[in-house]
Protein backbone atom coordinates (compact mmCIF):
# COMPACT_ATOMS: atom_id res chain seq x y z
CA UNK A 1 0.00 0.00 0.00
CA UNK A 2 1.41 3.52 -0.88
CA UNK A 3 2.95 5.75 1.91
CA UNK A 4 0.71 8.78 0.43
CA UNK A 5 -3.08 9.40 1.24
CA UNK A 6 -4.92 9.24 -2.19
CA UNK A 7 -6.72 12.49 -1.63
CA UNK A 8 -3.94 14.52 0.21
CA UNK A 9 -3.88 17.08 -2.16
CA UNK A 10 -7.54 17.68 -0.99
CA UNK A 11 -6.45 19.09 2.24
CA UNK A 12 -3.93 21.47 3.74
CA UNK A 13 -2.85 20.47 6.72
CA UNK A 14 -1.48 23.39 7.84
CA UNK A 15 -4.99 25.28 7.21
CA UNK A 16 -6.48 22.62 9.24
CA UNK A 17 -4.42 23.35 12.29
CA UNK A 18 -4.71 26.83 11.98
CA UNK A 19 -8.87 26.00 12.10
CA UNK A 20 -8.90 23.76 15.04
CA UNK A 21 -8.26 24.43 18.66
CA UNK A 22 -7.63 20.30 18.98
CA UNK A 23 -4.18 18.80 17.32
CA UNK A 24 -4.21 17.60 13.64
CA UNK A 25 -1.55 14.73 12.52
CA UNK A 26 -0.13 14.07 9.24
CA UNK A 27 1.75 11.47 7.77
CA UNK A 28 4.71 13.26 7.92
CA UNK A 29 4.23 13.55 11.56
CA UNK A 30 6.21 11.50 14.09
CA UNK A 31 2.67 10.34 15.81
CA UNK A 32 1.48 9.73 12.63
CA UNK A 33 1.46 5.94 12.75
CA UNK A 34 0.05 5.42 16.70
CA UNK A 35 -2.91 8.32 15.46
CA UNK A 36 -3.87 6.00 12.91
CA UNK A 37 -4.29 3.14 14.73
CA UNK A 38 -7.62 1.14 16.01
CA UNK A 39 -7.98 -1.44 18.45
CA UNK A 40 -7.04 -4.27 16.04
CA UNK A 41 -3.92 -3.82 14.99
CA UNK A 42 -4.65 -5.33 11.81
CA UNK A 43 -6.66 -2.84 10.25
CA UNK A 44 -3.76 -1.14 7.91
CA UNK A 45 -5.02 2.35 6.51
CA UNK A 46 -3.67 5.52 6.26
CA UNK A 47 -5.64 8.88 6.27
CA UNK A 48 -4.80 12.09 5.12
CA UNK A 49 -5.18 13.76 8.22
CA UNK A 50 -6.36 12.72 12.31
CA UNK A 51 -7.95 15.66 14.09
CA UNK A 52 -7.72 15.13 17.67
CA UNK A 53 -10.79 17.45 18.39
CA UNK A 54 -11.25 19.27 21.26
CA UNK A 55 -15.04 20.14 21.10
CA UNK A 56 -18.19 20.32 18.95
CA UNK A 57 -16.97 23.35 17.17
CA UNK A 58 -14.00 21.84 15.97
CA UNK A 59 -15.61 18.63 15.05
CA UNK A 60 -18.27 20.63 12.95
CA UNK A 61 -15.07 21.98 11.02
CA UNK A 62 -14.09 18.74 9.94
CA UNK A 63 -17.22 17.96 9.18
CA UNK A 64 -17.98 20.78 7.05
CA UNK A 65 -14.62 20.03 5.11
CA UNK A 66 -15.47 16.85 4.56
CA UNK A 67 -18.44 17.61 3.02
CA UNK A 68 -17.10 20.44 1.09
CA UNK A 69 -13.87 18.77 -0.38
CA UNK A 70 -15.51 14.88 -0.90
CA UNK A 71 -12.74 13.15 1.69
CA UNK A 72 -14.05 10.15 2.90
CA UNK A 73 -14.67 10.69 7.09
CA UNK A 74 -14.22 8.65 9.55
CA UNK A 75 -15.64 9.06 13.26
CA UNK A 76 -13.49 7.21 15.93
CA UNK A 77 -14.25 7.28 19.72
CA UNK A 78 -12.89 4.10 21.22
CA UNK A 79 -12.15 2.84 18.59
CA UNK A 80 -13.35 -0.96 18.58
CA UNK A 81 -15.14 -0.86 15.01
CA UNK A 82 -14.20 -4.95 13.89
CA UNK A 83 -14.47 -3.38 10.49
CA UNK A 84 -11.70 -0.36 10.77
CA UNK A 85 -14.61 1.99 10.64
CA UNK A 86 -12.72 4.46 13.05
CA UNK A 87 -10.31 4.88 10.20
CA UNK A 88 -9.80 6.06 6.34
CA UNK A 89 -7.52 5.77 3.73
CA UNK A 90 -7.14 8.84 2.33
CA UNK A 91 -9.96 10.34 4.02
CA UNK A 92 -9.98 12.72 7.53
CA UNK A 93 -10.54 10.87 11.11
CA UNK A 94 -12.66 12.62 13.58
CA UNK A 95 -10.42 11.14 16.65
CA UNK A 96 -13.05 11.98 19.39
CA UNK A 97 -10.68 10.49 22.29
CA UNK A 98 -9.21 13.83 23.65
CA UNK A 99 -12.99 14.80 24.74
CA UNK A 100 -13.39 13.27 27.99
CA UNK A 101 -15.28 15.67 29.79
CA UNK A 102 -17.37 14.73 32.40
CA UNK A 103 -20.09 16.96 34.19
CA UNK A 104 -22.08 14.91 37.22
CA UNK A 105 -24.98 16.62 38.23
CA UNK A 106 -25.29 18.20 41.83
CA UNK A 107 -28.36 15.46 42.48
CA UNK A 108 -25.80 12.65 40.92
CA UNK A 109 -28.57 11.32 39.30
CA UNK A 110 -27.78 12.23 35.76
CA UNK A 111 -24.29 13.43 33.76
CA UNK A 112 -23.04 15.18 30.80
CA UNK A 113 -19.97 13.33 29.29
CA UNK A 114 -18.06 13.97 26.02
CA UNK A 115 -17.59 11.11 23.98
CA UNK A 116 -13.84 10.24 23.56
CA UNK A 117 -13.90 9.29 27.72
CA UNK A 118 -14.07 5.09 27.54
CA UNK A 119 -16.84 2.96 29.28
CA UNK A 120 -14.18 1.87 31.98
CA UNK A 121 -13.27 5.69 32.91
CA UNK A 122 -16.69 6.92 32.89
CA UNK A 123 -18.01 3.92 35.16
CA UNK A 124 -14.97 4.37 37.26
CA UNK A 125 -15.42 8.18 37.54
CA UNK A 126 -19.03 8.24 38.57
CA UNK A 127 -18.12 5.20 40.95
CA UNK A 128 -16.64 7.24 43.13
CA UNK A 129 -20.05 8.82 43.69
CA UNK A 130 -21.66 5.39 43.82
CA UNK A 131 -23.55 5.67 40.81
CA UNK A 132 -23.43 3.79 37.53
CA UNK A 133 -25.17 3.68 33.57
CA UNK A 134 -24.94 0.05 31.83
CA UNK A 135 -22.05 0.57 29.15
CA UNK A 136 -21.26 -2.95 27.91
CA UNK A 137 -18.56 -5.03 29.45
CA UNK A 138 -15.54 -4.17 27.79
CA UNK A 139 -13.60 -0.67 29.30
CA UNK A 140 -11.73 0.43 26.63
CA UNK A 141 -14.58 0.45 24.36
CA UNK A 142 -15.64 4.74 23.59
CA UNK A 143 -18.85 5.54 24.98
CA UNK A 144 -19.79 7.27 22.16
CA UNK A 145 -19.77 4.27 19.85
CA UNK A 146 -21.49 1.99 22.41
CA UNK A 147 -23.62 4.19 23.26
CA UNK A 148 -25.31 4.93 19.32
CA UNK A 149 -25.39 1.28 18.61
CA UNK A 150 -27.53 0.39 21.89
CA UNK A 151 -25.22 -0.87 24.66
CA UNK A 152 -25.92 -4.04 25.92
CA UNK A 153 -24.17 -4.74 29.08
CA UNK A 154 -24.30 -5.78 32.80
CA UNK A 155 -27.01 -3.56 33.78
CA UNK A 156 -29.37 -4.97 30.60
CA UNK A 157 -31.79 -6.69 32.65
CA UNK A 158 -32.61 -4.10 35.34
CA UNK A 159 -32.44 -1.38 33.44
CA UNK A 160 -32.38 -2.08 30.09
CA UNK A 161 -29.96 -0.81 27.03
CA UNK A 162 -27.66 2.41 27.68
CA UNK A 163 -29.60 3.99 25.40
CA UNK A 164 -32.71 3.51 27.78
CA UNK A 165 -30.74 5.81 30.19
CA UNK A 166 -29.47 8.61 27.19
CA UNK A 167 -31.93 11.52 27.75
CA UNK A 168 -29.93 14.29 25.58
CA UNK A 169 -27.28 14.11 23.03
CA UNK A 170 -25.33 16.93 21.64
CA UNK A 171 -24.84 16.06 17.72
CA UNK A 172 -22.81 17.78 14.77
CA UNK A 173 -24.85 17.18 11.83
CA UNK A 174 -24.05 16.58 7.87
CA UNK A 175 -24.11 20.83 7.55
CA UNK A 176 -22.03 21.45 10.28
CA UNK A 177 -24.72 22.34 12.39
CA UNK A 178 -24.39 21.45 16.47
CA UNK A 179 -27.75 20.33 17.81
CA UNK A 180 -29.30 19.12 20.86
CA UNK A 181 -31.45 15.94 20.64
CA UNK A 182 -33.95 14.68 22.99
CA UNK A 183 -37.52 13.78 23.60
CA UNK A 184 -37.84 17.47 23.42
CA UNK A 185 -35.90 19.14 21.12
CA UNK A 186 -34.82 17.43 17.29
CA UNK A 187 -37.15 13.90 19.04
CA UNK A 188 -36.66 12.54 15.23
CA UNK A 189 -33.05 12.20 15.83
CA UNK A 190 -33.54 11.54 19.21
CA UNK A 191 -34.83 8.77 18.27
CA UNK A 192 -32.54 7.54 15.21
CA UNK A 193 -29.36 8.21 17.45
CA UNK A 194 -30.83 5.23 20.37
CA UNK A 195 -29.44 2.65 17.71
CA UNK A 196 -29.02 3.96 14.55
CA UNK A 197 -25.32 4.16 15.35
CA UNK A 198 -23.02 7.11 13.13
CA UNK A 199 -25.51 7.38 10.36
CA UNK A 200 -26.87 10.85 11.61
CA UNK A 201 -24.27 12.91 12.73
CA UNK A 202 -21.01 13.09 15.08
CA UNK A 203 -22.40 12.56 19.01
CA UNK A 204 -20.33 15.21 21.11
CA UNK A 205 -21.89 15.11 24.34
CA UNK A 206 -24.22 12.85 26.13
CA UNK A 207 -27.00 12.97 28.57
CA UNK A 208 -26.43 9.93 30.75
CA UNK A 209 -29.19 8.54 33.37
CA UNK A 210 -26.91 6.89 36.88
CA UNK A 211 -28.27 4.42 39.24
CA UNK A 212 -27.20 3.98 42.89
CA UNK A 213 -24.62 1.18 42.41
CA UNK A 214 -21.91 0.81 44.62
CA UNK A 215 -21.04 -2.81 45.56
CA UNK A 216 -21.55 -5.96 43.77
CA UNK A 217 -21.27 -9.38 43.61
CA UNK A 218 -19.79 -10.99 40.26
CA UNK A 219 -16.58 -11.73 38.62
CA UNK A 220 -15.67 -14.91 36.17
CA UNK A 221 -17.02 -18.78 37.03
CA UNK A 222 -15.62 -21.39 34.26
CA UNK A 223 -17.17 -24.88 34.25
CA UNK A 224 -16.96 -27.58 32.35
CA UNK A 225 -19.27 -26.99 29.16
CA UNK A 226 -21.44 -29.62 28.18
CA UNK A 227 -25.26 -29.55 26.41
CA UNK A 228 -26.51 -30.31 30.12
CA UNK A 229 -24.21 -27.07 31.53
CA UNK A 230 -24.79 -24.46 28.67
CA UNK A 231 -28.97 -24.94 28.40
CA UNK A 232 -28.61 -25.18 32.27
CA UNK A 233 -26.89 -22.09 32.62
CA UNK A 234 -29.40 -20.04 30.51
CA UNK A 235 -32.24 -21.60 32.55
CA UNK A 236 -30.83 -20.10 35.52
CA UNK A 237 -30.23 -16.56 34.05
CA UNK A 238 -33.62 -16.79 32.52
CA UNK A 239 -34.98 -17.79 35.92
CA UNK A 240 -32.70 -15.43 38.17
CA UNK A 241 -33.88 -11.80 39.43
CA UNK A 242 -33.21 -9.10 36.79
CA UNK A 243 -30.53 -7.29 39.10
CA UNK A 244 -28.84 -10.66 37.88
CA UNK A 245 -27.00 -10.14 33.76
CA UNK A 246 -24.65 -12.84 32.62
CA UNK A 247 -22.40 -13.30 29.76
CA UNK A 248 -21.52 -17.02 28.61
CA UNK A 249 -18.80 -17.72 26.57
CA UNK A 250 -18.42 -20.90 25.36
CA UNK A 251 -15.06 -22.23 24.18
CA UNK A 252 -12.08 -23.86 24.62
CA UNK A 253 -10.23 -22.90 27.59
CA UNK A 254 -7.05 -20.94 27.01
CA UNK A 255 -3.79 -21.47 29.31
CA UNK A 256 -4.74 -18.79 31.40
CA UNK A 257 -3.13 -19.12 35.04
CA UNK A 258 -6.41 -19.13 37.10
CA UNK A 259 -7.18 -22.30 34.63
CA UNK A 260 -6.34 -25.90 35.93
CA UNK A 261 -3.57 -27.20 33.03
CA UNK A 262 -5.29 -30.12 33.10
CA UNK A 263 -8.62 -27.90 31.29
CA UNK A 264 -6.59 -26.29 28.78
CA UNK A 265 -8.16 -27.18 25.78
CA UNK A 266 -11.32 -28.95 26.94
CA UNK A 267 -14.55 -26.75 26.28
CA UNK A 268 -15.49 -24.53 28.87
CA UNK A 269 -18.64 -21.92 29.94
CA UNK A 270 -16.27 -18.98 31.39
CA UNK A 271 -19.04 -16.80 32.28
CA UNK A 272 -18.89 -13.27 33.91
CA UNK A 273 -21.69 -12.85 36.15
CA UNK A 274 -22.98 -9.35 37.71
CA UNK A 275 -25.37 -9.35 40.68
CA UNK A 276 -26.17 -5.48 41.39
CA UNK A 277 -28.80 -6.50 43.89
CA UNK A 278 -28.28 -7.18 47.35
CA UNK A 279 -25.24 -8.47 48.29
CA UNK A 280 -26.34 -10.96 51.16
CA UNK A 281 -29.00 -12.59 48.63
CA UNK A 282 -26.04 -13.34 46.12
CA UNK A 283 -25.31 -16.76 47.39
CA UNK A 284 -28.76 -17.66 47.07
CA UNK A 285 -28.68 -16.02 43.84
CA UNK A 286 -25.83 -17.72 42.25
CA UNK A 287 -26.56 -20.87 43.74
CA UNK A 288 -28.22 -22.67 40.97
CA UNK A 289 -25.31 -21.75 38.53
CA UNK A 290 -22.52 -22.75 40.90
CA UNK A 291 -24.58 -26.26 41.39
CA UNK A 292 -24.37 -27.07 37.09
CA UNK A 293 -20.57 -28.34 37.81
CA UNK A 294 -17.92 -28.39 39.91
CA UNK A 295 -16.18 -25.49 38.69
CA UNK A 296 -12.90 -25.09 37.15
CA UNK A 297 -12.72 -21.81 38.96
CA UNK A 298 -14.72 -19.69 40.88
CA UNK A 299 -13.52 -15.68 40.85
CA UNK A 300 -17.06 -14.58 41.65
CA UNK A 301 -16.93 -11.93 44.84
CA UNK A 302 -18.27 -8.56 46.48
CA UNK A 303 -16.87 -6.12 44.77
CA UNK A 304 -17.41 -2.03 43.52
CA UNK A 305 -18.63 -1.74 40.58
CA UNK A 306 -16.50 -0.57 37.73
CA UNK A 307 -13.86 -3.47 39.22
CA UNK A 308 -16.12 -5.82 36.82
CA UNK A 309 -14.26 -3.77 33.61
CA UNK A 310 -11.00 -4.36 34.88
CA UNK A 311 -8.51 -7.33 33.95
CA UNK A 312 -9.26 -7.00 29.97
CA UNK A 313 -6.75 -8.40 27.19
CA UNK A 314 -4.92 -7.40 24.86
CA UNK A 315 -6.26 -6.56 21.42
CA UNK A 316 -5.75 -9.22 18.38
CA UNK A 317 -5.11 -8.20 15.05
CA UNK A 318 -8.34 -9.87 13.46
CA UNK A 319 -11.78 -11.01 14.29
CA UNK A 320 -14.21 -12.82 12.48
CA UNK A 321 -17.82 -12.70 13.70
CA UNK A 322 -21.74 -12.69 13.20
CA UNK A 323 -24.23 -12.27 15.99
CA UNK A 324 -27.87 -12.66 16.07
CA UNK A 325 -30.87 -12.68 18.31
CA UNK A 326 -33.02 -15.78 19.25
CA UNK A 327 -35.34 -16.80 21.32
CA UNK A 328 -34.27 -20.31 22.82
CA UNK A 329 -30.93 -22.72 22.98
CA UNK A 330 -31.97 -26.21 22.47
CA UNK A 331 -29.87 -28.96 24.07
CA UNK A 332 -29.16 -29.91 20.48
CA UNK A 333 -27.96 -26.64 19.27
CA UNK A 334 -25.56 -26.56 22.56
CA UNK A 335 -24.03 -29.97 21.48
CA UNK A 336 -23.44 -28.14 18.23
CA UNK A 337 -21.53 -25.60 19.17
CA UNK A 338 -19.60 -27.81 20.97
CA UNK A 339 -19.14 -29.64 17.97
CA UNK A 340 -18.08 -26.61 15.79
CA UNK A 341 -15.51 -25.41 18.65
CA UNK A 342 -13.28 -28.60 17.43
CA UNK A 343 -13.13 -27.83 13.57
CA UNK A 344 -12.15 -24.11 14.16
CA UNK A 345 -8.44 -23.48 13.78
CA UNK A 346 -8.38 -19.83 14.98
CA UNK A 347 -6.35 -18.79 17.88
CA UNK A 348 -9.70 -18.01 19.96
CA UNK A 349 -12.86 -18.82 19.48
CA UNK A 350 -16.02 -18.66 21.07
CA UNK A 351 -20.15 -18.97 20.80
CA UNK A 352 -21.56 -16.09 23.83
CA UNK A 353 -24.55 -16.38 25.00
CA UNK A 354 -26.99 -13.55 26.73
CA UNK A 355 -30.03 -14.12 28.29
CA UNK A 356 -32.03 -10.76 27.54
CA UNK A 357 -35.60 -9.81 28.46
CA UNK A 358 -36.36 -7.53 31.93
CA UNK A 359 -35.89 -3.75 31.58
CA UNK A 360 -34.81 -4.43 27.89
CA UNK A 361 -37.62 -6.21 26.82
CA UNK A 362 -40.52 -3.52 28.89
CA UNK A 363 -39.42 -0.67 26.79
CA UNK A 364 -42.05 -0.46 23.66
CA UNK A 365 -40.21 -1.57 20.39
CA UNK A 366 -40.76 1.64 18.67
CA UNK A 367 -39.47 3.81 21.58
CA UNK A 368 -35.96 3.79 19.72
CA UNK A 369 -34.29 2.68 16.62
CA UNK A 370 -32.80 -0.63 18.49
CA UNK A 371 -35.02 -3.51 17.62
CA UNK A 372 -35.34 -7.07 19.00
CA UNK A 373 -36.61 -5.93 22.59
CA UNK A 374 -38.69 -8.81 22.35
CA UNK A 375 -36.04 -11.72 22.01
CA UNK A 376 -34.37 -13.50 24.50
CA UNK A 377 -31.42 -14.40 23.85
CA UNK A 378 -28.50 -13.01 21.94
CA UNK A 379 -25.76 -15.42 20.47
CA UNK A 380 -22.42 -13.91 19.63
CA UNK A 381 -19.98 -15.72 17.34
CA UNK A 382 -15.94 -14.89 17.36
CA UNK A 383 -12.69 -16.43 15.58
CA UNK A 384 -9.75 -14.45 16.72
CA UNK A 385 -6.80 -14.81 14.25
CA UNK A 386 -3.23 -13.01 13.44
CA UNK A 387 -2.93 -13.91 9.98
CA UNK A 388 -5.18 -11.93 7.26
CA UNK A 389 -4.35 -14.94 4.80
CA UNK A 390 -6.74 -16.79 7.07
CA UNK A 391 -9.80 -14.56 6.68
CA UNK A 392 -11.87 -16.74 4.69
CA UNK A 393 -11.25 -19.76 6.32
CA UNK A 394 -12.43 -18.42 9.65
CA UNK A 395 -15.56 -16.39 8.09
CA UNK A 396 -16.59 -19.13 7.08
CA UNK A 397 -16.11 -21.13 10.04
CA UNK A 398 -18.09 -18.17 11.84
CA UNK A 399 -21.03 -18.37 8.74
CA UNK A 400 -20.75 -21.90 9.31
CA UNK A 401 -21.97 -21.98 13.16
CA UNK A 402 -24.37 -19.33 13.14
CA UNK A 403 -26.27 -21.06 9.89
CA UNK A 404 -26.39 -24.54 12.20
CA UNK A 405 -28.08 -22.71 14.80
CA UNK A 406 -30.82 -21.29 12.56
CA UNK A 407 -29.37 -17.82 12.29
CA UNK A 408 -31.16 -16.79 8.90
CA UNK A 409 -33.46 -13.34 9.45
CA UNK A 410 -32.92 -13.28 12.85
CA UNK A 411 -31.53 -9.82 12.94
CA UNK A 412 -28.41 -8.68 14.96
CA UNK A 413 -27.05 -6.19 16.90
CA UNK A 414 -24.24 -3.49 14.65
CA UNK A 415 -22.07 -2.96 18.15
CA UNK A 416 -20.60 -6.14 17.31
CA UNK A 417 -20.81 -6.37 13.65
CA UNK A 418 -17.86 -6.56 11.03
CA UNK A 419 -17.75 -5.14 7.52
CA UNK A 420 -21.40 -6.73 6.77
CA UNK A 421 -23.68 -6.69 3.34
CA UNK A 422 -26.53 -4.23 3.31
CA UNK A 423 -28.79 -7.37 3.96
CA UNK A 424 -27.30 -8.10 7.40
CA UNK A 425 -27.44 -4.35 8.41
CA UNK A 426 -31.10 -4.32 6.82
CA UNK A 427 -32.26 -7.28 9.49
CA UNK A 428 -30.70 -5.28 12.51
CA UNK A 429 -33.63 -2.78 11.78
CA UNK A 430 -36.77 -5.00 11.58
CA UNK A 431 -40.43 -3.61 10.60
CA UNK A 432 -41.05 -0.09 9.84
CA UNK A 433 -37.63 0.61 11.71
CA UNK A 434 -35.72 0.74 8.56
CA UNK A 435 -37.77 2.64 6.60
CA UNK A 436 -38.12 5.14 9.30
CA UNK A 437 -34.30 5.33 9.83
CA UNK A 438 -34.00 5.85 5.76
CA UNK A 439 -35.90 8.62 5.66
CA UNK A 440 -34.71 10.47 8.59
CA UNK A 441 -31.28 9.60 6.92
CA UNK A 442 -32.93 11.99 3.62
CA UNK A 443 -33.42 14.78 6.10
CA UNK A 444 -30.17 14.97 8.10
CA UNK A 445 -27.72 13.39 5.96
CA UNK A 446 -28.61 13.53 2.24
CA UNK A 447 -25.68 12.90 0.91
CA UNK A 448 -24.55 9.79 3.00
CA UNK A 449 -21.40 11.95 4.13
CA UNK A 450 -21.85 9.21 7.60
CA UNK A 451 -21.32 6.36 5.49
CA UNK A 452 -17.91 4.72 7.12
CA UNK A 453 -20.19 2.50 9.42
CA UNK A 454 -23.18 0.27 9.34
CA UNK A 455 -24.70 1.92 6.44
CA UNK A 456 -28.41 3.10 6.82
CA UNK A 457 -28.62 4.72 3.11
CA UNK A 458 -31.16 7.95 2.27
CA UNK A 459 -34.51 7.24 0.83
CA UNK A 460 -34.93 7.36 -2.40
CA UNK A 461 -36.84 10.95 -3.22
CA UNK A 462 -38.94 8.73 -5.85
CA UNK A 463 -39.92 6.53 -3.38
CA UNK A 464 -42.46 9.46 -2.10
CA UNK A 465 -41.95 8.83 1.66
Amino acid sequence: MSSTPQHSQHISISDLRSDLKGEVIGPEDAAYNEARQVFFKGVDRRPAAVARVAGAVDVARVVTLARESGLELAVRSGGHSRAGYGTSDGGIVIDLSGMRGLDIAADAKTAWVETGITAGEYTSAVGERGRATGLGDTGSVGIGGITLAGGIGFLVRKYGLTIDDLLAAEVVTANGEIVQASEESEPDLFWAVRGGGGNFGVATRLQLRLHEISEIVGGLLILPATPEVITGFIEAAEAAPEELSTIANVMLAPPMPFIPEEAYGKPVLLALLADIGAVDQAERVLAPFRALGRPYADMVRPMRYPEIYEGEGPPVPFMAGTNFFADALAPADAGTILEQLHQSTAMMKAVQLRVLGGALARVPSDTTAFGHRDRRLFVNIAAMYTDPAEAATHDAWVAGVADSLGKDDAGGYVGFLGEEHGETVRAAYPGRTWDRLRNLKRRYDPDNLFRLNHNIPPADPSDGA
